[in-house]
């Protein structure tokens, strides 16, 4: 059976239609993918800057530098200070889940479906003579 180019144009008439709601799909998940990709270089780089604030100031020995530098931090980010003659190290320590902004409290079923991404920083600053 052959069909004139009418039949032919309406049976077509809805690909239009349904090849743009795939292509909106796709770059709507993209774009979430690409947003979320941001927010965690976002995440990792303040971490780094906090990881450098908190590092300067121990090596300073400025307790209160310190804290005010920890508090800055991303929300949930956990620090350990290791100080030497030589060197002061700091480490910083961030769980991060898919679309939940903020820190990891509990393990929620978001945690065990898409996974934590797990963000670290370290900063090492040598003494001030002086500074305990």
């Amino acid at each position: 059976m052959r069909w004139s180019r009418k039949q032919r144009r309406r049976s077509e008439r809805g690909m239009v239609t349904a090849e743009l709601a795939v292509a909106t799909l796709a770059a709507g998940a993209l774009l979430v993918a690409l947003s979320w990709g941001v927010f965690i270089i976002t995440l990792q780089l303040r971490c780094i800057d906090s990881a450098a604030a908190v590092a300067r100031q121990a090596a300073r020995g400025d307790t209160a530098a310190v804290a005010a530098a920890k508090a800055r931090a991303p929300l949930g980010a956990t620090f350990e200070v290791r100080r030497t003659a030589e060197l002061v190290t700091v480490d910083v320590v961030l769980q991060v889940q898919p679309f939940r902004f903020g820190a990891v409290s509990s393990m929620s079923w978001r945690a065990t479906k898409l996974g934590t991404v797990s963000l670290r920083a370290e900063a090492n600053v040598v003494p001030e003579p002086g500074s305990s």
